[in-house]
């Protein structure tokens, strides 16, 4: 979750069935840890250095996930690692589009009391707004489910 004045960066995907809301972020390959994925993925992603903050991302939530993805048969597995981002002035302005994106999906600033109703994923709609309160350490959330979450 990377944090401006208030305001969420989420990259907006039209979908068939709506508009879908993601945070940045990818997978974690394969004997990488959690924190060299999320420097890793934000610079290829946004272009966004980590050296750059003035404080490191702190893990603040982590959400199960077994779902059905559209047009797949089994089982979509994962588990999400939300970190969250203190962005200063200088560097709020460089996060504007998804740079590994032929398409160059938009990136969208939205007040977190907006973007915590909005169709998100992960489905952290619900603590969304806890994201700016001093961390206690990582709170793990419900499960992401197909009884709980649909694919757009």
């Amino acid at each position: 979750m990377l944090l401006h004045d208030g305001r969420l960066a989420l990259i907006r995907r039209d979908r068939p069935d709506g508009v879908q809301h993601s945070l940045p972020g990818g997978l974690v390959e394969e004997d990488e840890d959690p924190d060299a994925a999320l420097r890793r993925e934000l610079l290829e992603e946004l272009g966004l250095d980590l050296a750059d903050l003035p404080e490191p991302p702190v893990l603040r939530f982590v959400q199960e996930q077994e779902t059905r993805r559209p047009g797949e048969s089994g089982l979509f597995r994962r588990r999400c690692l939300v970190f969250t981002a203190h962005l200063p002035d200088r560097l709020h302005h460089t996060v504007a589009a998804e740079q590994d994106d032929p398409g160059r999906v938009p990136v969208e600033w939205i007040p977190l009391a907006e973007a915590a109703g909005l169709h998100l994923y992960p489905a952290i709609g619900p603590v969304v707004e806890q994201a700016v309160e001093p961390a206690t350490g990582p709170l793990l959330l419900a499960p992401m489910t197909s009884a709980s979450y649909q694919w757009r």
